[in-house]
């Protein structure tokens, strides 16, 4: 039996970002991403984060000026590990992270299949 109960494929990607939620803009770690949520590391000795909290994720991407700003809520934290969900991105970020995930799964009928899916959701 298949424990995974995602239905989006997620990426390793080890990139800094920044968290914005209602209180405070914390400096964290993306460590996977996905069309639905990225998993999160706070800086040690940080504040923990407020599941259910509105935020905005900011992951720049290289030296292009491009960002990805994923609008989302804290779904869980676990000490320094914040998973978000993402509830909305902007057209620009949407196509930056398809372009992402695409390259980095390989299989871009995969990703029609999950935007498909995502479409269907709304």
């Amino acid at each position: 039996m298949n424990s995974n109960r995602r239905q989006f494929s997620r990426i390793a990607y080890h990139s800094p970002a920044e968290l914005i939620t209602g209180k405070r803009q914390d400096k964290v770690v993306v460590l996977d991403i996905s069309l639905k949520g990225a998993l999160l590391r706070l800086p040690t000795g940080s504040l923990p984060a407020i599941p259910n909290e509105n935020c905005t994720l900011h992951i720049p991407l290289g030296d292009t000026g491009a960002i990805i700003r994923m609008q989302g809520t804290i779904a869980h934290a676990e000490g320094i590990y914040i998973g978000l969900a993402c509830r909305n991105l902007d057209l620009d970020s949407a196509t930056h992270l398809r372009r992402l995930l695409e390259l980095n799964l390989g299989d871009s009928a995969l990703l029609d299949r999950e935007l498909s899916s995502l479409v269907g959701e709304g």
